[in-house]
């Protein structure tokens, strides 16, 4: 086989290689063929007895009791202090992410009247205390004229303010039931920490939240017990706004609210 006969049956041999795919001629370092093991192929009948697995399983979402989280924070705070700490560490209420502020409360906390409400509103939220929007201003004007106010030092005439929720709900939206059952447990220590003679619930949302129903229009002016404290259900200040003429019910609840103060 002369020269050239060679080098077309190399190439030849060459163009069959890359045809079977070989990419490199030669590569970084030396290969011991005898040293590598042979492979061992699978019998036929280990591969039709293997077990056919499907995908694997969908992790399921672990259900969060929020209520008895919330309950168990509120039982572990001694004071208002560490309450409004729990409060605030409280993750599992959505208002939370959305609102500005954490809203807790305002006013003397050793008075005689606790007040609650339903939940922050644009103000509130932006000022970080309850009741400081027209309607704050409304329930401060009505307040002064039983002379009681957030701002005096007697606990005898203060008031102590807070709200079902602490955290604004998106467009000033009521409270939904879910949000109210989460947060009572914290309201319920709350009363029990601040140990008012009387409770005030304004409007329809607290009512629901510690008495169990609504209809705020034929419950106002009835005393009733809350957690063992006497309880007056009134109108909200908003409410108020929004509907002058039930100022003279309203103003009727404060002269029963200021008579028991001073049986």
């Amino acid at each position: 086989m002369d020269s050239s006969d060679t080098y077309w049956h190399d190439r030849a041999l060459l163009e069959w290689q890359v045809e079977l795919g070989v990419t490199e001629a030669i590569l970084d370092a030396p290969v011991d063929r005898y040293a590598l093991e042979a492979v061992k192929p699978v019998p036929k009948a280990a591969v039709a007895d293997a077990k056919v697995e499907g995908p694997p399983p969908i992790p399921q979402a672990v259900e969060v009791d929020a209520v008895g989280i919330a309950r168990d924070l509120a039982a572990g705070a001694g004071d208002l202090v560490a309450l409004s700490a729990a409060m605030q560490g409280f993750e599992h209420c959505e208002l939370k992410r959305g609102a500005r502020s954490f809203v807790f409360s305002d006013g003397q906390p050793q008075a005689r009247v606790m007040i609650i409400g339903e939940a922050p509103g644009r103000e509130e939220d932006r000022a970080g205390k309850p009741f400081v929007g027209r309607a704050g201003q409304l329930l401060d004007r009505m307040l002064e004229a039983i002379e009681l106010g957030r701002t005096r030092e007697d606990a005898a005439q203060a008031v102590y303010i807070t709200n079902v929720l602490p955290w604004r709900p998106p467009s000033n939206r009521t409270p939904d039931a879910a949000e109210i059952a989460m947060m009572l447990p914290f309201l319920e220590r709350h009363i029990a920490l601040a140990e008012p003679d009387f409770v005030v619930l304004m409007g329809n949302t607290p009512c629901q939240a510690l008495l169990g129903r609504s209809g705020i229009t034929r419950m106002r002016g009835d005393w009733v017990e809350v957690l063992g404290k006497p309880c007056l259900p009134m109108f909200h200040p908003a409410y108020l706004l929004r509907n002058p003429i039930a100022k003279r019910e309203a103003w009727a609840d404060l002269l029963a609210l200021k008579a028991r103060l001073r049986a």
